[in-house]
């Protein structure tokens, strides 16, 4: 299975990193060691001092898609869960000067906690899908899926251009505004429409 993370889809967390705006999905990719699950903790890594958090609205792909039109995008996926893309932000931001990858920055071990999956029938309206994160029980970030640059059946028309979608994959759909450091003795949760679905304890 692949990790597939979408960037710059919220205009707020756009501004707030002085980003560019895309003209298409912008996406990166994790590698399935970056998989975090079951609520385990994530052991800060010695190679960064600065982790920030970034919660995520995530699709659990459902079967094999190549050039997936449109119309029949919502089919490639029945399950949604939340996620936490943790980046190394001063290896991120040190690449982006240097004008290289930041691979680095976002595929690490652990970089990527996951929390279990729901149908996606349980929503009334895929186009306003709440979530948010709390980082020691103070809410940092709030979205809804209505605020997204490219909605789900976008990324997915989009993606399966370039790479072919297998079962099992995970899309990360990007992160609204107000990302921020954690440090070792954090607790992060995140609630899909007001539900608790994840918590991570930074060790």
């Amino acid at each position: 299975m692949k990790i597939i993370c979408i960037g710059r889809n919220y205009v707020e967390h756009i501004r707030e990193l002085n980003s560019a705006m895309p003209t298409a999905p912008v996406f990166f990719l994790k590698p399935d060691t970056a998989l975090l699950t079951r609520n385990r903790p994530f052991f800060y890594p010695s190679f960064t001092k600065e982790i920030h958090h970034e919660v995520e609205l995530v699709l659990k792909v459902c079967k094999v898609g190549k050039a997936v039109q449109k119309k029949f995008a919502h089919t490639y996926f029945e399950e949604i869960g939340l996620g936490f893309d943790l980046t190394a932000r001063d290896l991120q931001d040190d690449a982006k000067k240097k004008g290289l990858p930041w691979a680095l920055s976002k595929g690490f071990d652990n970089a990527a906690p996951v929390s279990r999956f729901v149908p996606k029938s349980k929503f009334p309206d895929l186009k306003n899908i709440s979530f948010h994160l709390d980082l020691n029980g103070k809410t940092l970030q709030t979205g809804n899926s209505s605020l997204m640059l490219y909605p789900f059946d976008e990324i997915i028309t989009y993606i399966s251009q370039f790479m072919t979608l297998r079962t099992g994959d995970l899309i990360f759909t990007g992160t609204p505004a107000g990302v921020g450091p954690v440090k070792i003795g954090d607790v992060l949760e995140g609630y899909l429409e007001g539900e608790k679905m994840l918590t991570t304890r930074i060790k």
